[in-house]
């Protein structure tokens, strides 16, 4: 409605002066209260990045752009860890703050002589108003699914402040659809949803991140409690998965243009299926090729699938729509990423509690002669292989959408 590059050099303004003030925080109240309105300033830059990306390129590059944006989250996987880890050794954990501050100006500033101002600053003309009660809606339903999804493993399923969360949930995602059915502009038009290219795109979107965030959750709690590698080593372990995502991103995402997004975003899940199972059958004695084959596989699946997922999304909707639909997009990644953590801790704490063990991740850490780290493991395989067999599902999903980038059927 006001233009993606201002809300875009808005964003990281924000972000920037709530990390300055994160950094000076006194208390873990202030300093977590910036961190929200960090968290706002980087929503306000995630979807409109993708956005600006797509229309910048041609509708037969889409999934180029899309491929080129996983680089970008490749390197940063690659380089946040280990700047992050310099930083804080050498400078303490305020620079962590101060330092993305200097990073955010110079996107503010790189943004304002780069991004062409008459192309995307376009307002759109059609919408006059915007859908505040179907933001709220949203929102209440975001944050009741994230508060349920961490208290039930912390709490139980059957604690009532997790069965009045799901009460909620279920109310004001209601509401919502009702809402935007009702109104003349709404925030997501829900009738996208009838479309399968859409709606099991989102589904095998939700279940891809599923699976990524199982493994990144419950890998360093194998690798340094029970194998006893150092975070340094741990961060090392993980390289080949990230640099992985930098070569497969744009390779997918340029080949899904040409060959259609089916190949990939099907053959993406089978790839990181295989190594979901790889992991499953991890013991307290693997070697660290397999451990490494496991955790490369799946990231290197989930950089073939997202950027031709996303493109048979947003090849969906017309130009205007690219900004709601690319925040649609990254809702639907970061609600995998947090299903995915609660669903591997409740399968791997119910089976420690089945045999006779703390069901808490924290239980691992106490020594008891092994027996908690072999139950730990137990559940580990389990988890793994009935998310593995999720992946799987969603691979389904995808081959039955459709098979040309355009289509809508």
């Amino acid at each position: 409605m006001i233009g993606r590059r201002r809300v875009f050099v808005i964003g990281f303004g924000l972000f920037a002066v709530a990390g300055l003030c994160a950094g000076l925080s006194e208390s873990v109240g202030t300093l977590i209260f910036f961190k929200v309105l960090q968290g706002i300033g980087a929503s306000m830059t995630q979807g409109t990045a993708m956005a600006m990306a797509v229309s910048a390129f041609p509708k037969e590059e889409r999934g180029q752009a899309l491929g080129l944006h996983v680089t970008i989250v490749g390197l940063g996987n690659v380089a946040g860890p280990a700047l992050g880890g310099f930083i804080v050794g050498e400078f303490g954990w305020r620079w962590i703050f101060y330092f993305s501050v200097s990073m955010s100006i110079l996107a503010i500033v790189t943004a304002m002589a780069i991004l062409d101002p008459q192309k995307f600053s376009i307002k759109n003309k059609s919408r006059d108003s915007f859908d505040w009660i179907g933001a709220a809606l949203s929102t209440i339903s975001l944050v009741a699914l994230l508060l349920v999804m961490t208290a039930g493993p912390l709490y139980g399923w059957l604690e009532i402040r997790v069965g009045f969360g799901l009460l909620i949930l279920v109310i004001a995602i209601t509401a919502f659809v009702r809402h935007e059915l009702r109104i003349e502009a709404p925030m997501i038009d829900v009738l996208i949803f009838k479309k399968k290219l859409v709606s099991l795109g989102v589904v095998a979107q939700i279940i891809a991140f599923i699976g990524n965030s199982s493994i990144r959750f419950l890998l360093p709690f194998y690798l340094q409690v029970v194998r006893g590698y150092s975070p340094q080593f741990m961060g090392l372990i993980f390289v080949p998965g990230a640099a992985s995502m930098i070569i497969a991103g744009p390779v997918s995402g340029r080949l899904s243009d040409k060959f259609g997004w089916r190949k990939f975003t099907v053959g993406g899940l089978l790839l990181s299926s295989v190594g979901i199972f790889i992991l499953s059958n991890l013991s307290q004695s693997s070697s660290l090729y397999m451990i490494i084959v496991g955790l490369t596989l799946p990231m290197a699946g989930i950089s073939v699938f997202y950027p031709a997922n996303s493109s048979s999304i947003l090849s969906s909707v017309s130009d205007e729509q690219y900004g709601v639909v690319s925040g649609l997009v990254n809702l639907v990644r970061n609600a995998g990423n947090i299903t995915g953590v609660a669903v591997a801790t409740v399968i791997v704490t119910g089976v420690m509690g089945s045999m006779g063990v703390a069901p808490s991740l924290s239980a691992i850490s106490a020594d008891d002669g092994g027996r908690i780290f072999m139950v730990f493991m137990k559940g580990l395989q389990m988890s793994y292989k009935i998310i593995g067999c999720l992946v799987i599902l969603a691979a389904v999903l995808s081959y039955i959408r459709g098979r040309n980038i355009g289509s809508s059927n």
